[in-house]
């Protein structure tokens, strides 16, 4: 199998998960899609290597996490905050509601609270496994959780039950 065969395999392989991890991230199609684009030409770049290791996927999704880090720091924000309420306050159970509310106030969040939060809670992620992602110590990642939860609670305090949640499973891990 020559080097642009395996590398078809991989991102066959891999490209759904790390297309998730990128729009979790942005919180828009297209910036994800920009996002794991230019991370796979830098995996690409270095694939004779990677290939040879046992995951490179973990340098992919790490390369992700840097990379839109990176955008945040390096990019003008184009969002406007508004004090201004929705018109319709969240009211009930409806999965697709509570999706949209909660993933409105994980857009609001710093780049590194919501990094740990998405690799936490969404990928399912161990505070270690999350710690060598983001190249921080594990005292790091709970502090950012903590944090970022207190923060989702008061931009989405119809959540809090679910966020409470959240950190009642994270004490029994």
């Amino acid at each position: 199998m020559d080097r642009n065969d395996s590398f078809r395999g991989f991102v066959a392989g891999h490209q759904q998960a790390l297309m998730r991890t990128a729009y979790l991230l942005t919180g828009d199609p297209h910036q994800a899609e920009d996002l794991l684009q230019s991370v796979l030409l830098k995996v690409l770049g270095r694939w004779s290597r990677l290939s040879r290791v046992e995951h490179p996927e973990a340098y992919a999704r790490k390369a992700l996490l840097n990379q839109y880090i990176s955008w945040r720091r390096h990019r003008v924000m184009n969002e406007l905050p508004t004090a201004d309420p929705p018109d319709r306050p969240y009211s009930g159970e409806d999965s697709t509601v509570v999706r949209l509310v909660m993933r409105q106030a994980l857009m609001r969040l710093p780049p590194r609270q919501r990094a740990v939060i998405v690799l936490r809670y969404y990928e399912d992620r161990t505070e270690r496994e999350t710690a060598e992602l983001l190249d921080c110590s594990i005292g790091t990642v709970k502090s950012q959780a903590h944090y970022a939860l207190a923060r989702l609670r008061e931009l989405a305090p119809d959540l809090a039950p679910r966020l409470a949640d959240l950190e009642t499973e994270e004490a029994y891990r």
